[in-house]
């Protein structure tokens, strides 16, 4: 398989000396998504009626506020509050409907019961709340480059040799791996793949778990003196190989 736009990257992920090269995939396709949404596409009409329907996490306002432009956010933020805002109007009527008819049970048909409409009211706003446009369009791609992981396995011995020779991955892409796998290959390549995955992640785990107590045990007097090894980075090694880039 020649080199093309998605099997370069992960290439480039793997020769780096990280716990999880598909975390390095994801934190570049991150980054150039957040340069792409504050660049001249904001102004695309059809990127705004995604953002307006869908907004952003916290996580990703935040990255396009660090950014500094401004003008962009305030831009694509404007919009996505005003078509929020409808949406909040209608479910406000709906939430006063179903208060004013609670106000109107006795006592007895009030206690213990929660108002399911007002539950369903609540359920929609956090609906609005917990979709993100940025998270979406990178979870789309991420799911491309695991595929193209799986088909540089099968296809190329050296990717092969590189994978295996890798520190693992985080938690959350060794599961995306495990479960597109089972889509991708198939018998004895199938088997040989989980084999090969499950057998890096858990030494790897215990590795850098390996590195995380002795970080532990450095602050007892005692050790004050012995050399730290591969520990003083373990807390972020850690944290990330558990959660994926957190730190």
């Amino acid at each position: 398989m020649k080199q093309h736009l998605d099997t370069i990257p992960v290439w480039d992920a793997y020769k780096k000396d990280c716990e999880c090269p598909v975390c390095a995939i994801f934190k570049k396709n991150e980054e150039d998504f957040v340069d792409t949404y504050l660049g001249a596409s904001y102004m695309e009409p059809s990127r705004r009626v995604e953002t307006n329907e869908k907004g952003f996490c916290r996580k990703h306002f935040k990255m396009m506020f660090d950014k500094g432009n401004r003008l962009g956010l305030a831009l694509m933020t404007d919009t996505y509050m005003q078509e929020t805002i409808k949406k909040l109007k209608a479910n406000a009527e709906k939430a006063k409907e179903a208060s004013a008819g609670e106000a109107k049970k006795n006592v007895l048909m009030r206690v213990g019961r929660k108002n399911a409409d007002i539950q369903s009211c609540a359920a929609e706003i956090k609906e609005l709340t917990g979709r993100c446009s940025l998270c979406e369009r990178i979870d789309d791609v991420m799911e491309r480059y695991i595929y193209t992981l799986l088909y540089m396995w099968k296809h190329e011995s050296d990717f092969r040799k590189t994978f295996a020779a890798s520190k693992g991955m985080c938690l959350d892409h060794y599961a995306q791996t495990l479960a597109m796998a089972q889509e991708q290959l198939s018998g004895k390549e199938l088997n040989e793949f989980v084999e090969e995955l499950t057998k890096m992640q858990i030494e790897n785990l215990e590795r850098v778990e390996k590195d995380l107590e002795w970080f532990t045990l450095k602050a007892d007097h005692r050790n004050k003196d012995k050399p730290w090894g591969n520990s003083q980075d373990a807390v972020e090694r850690s944290v990330n190989k558990m959660r994926g880039g957190a730190v």
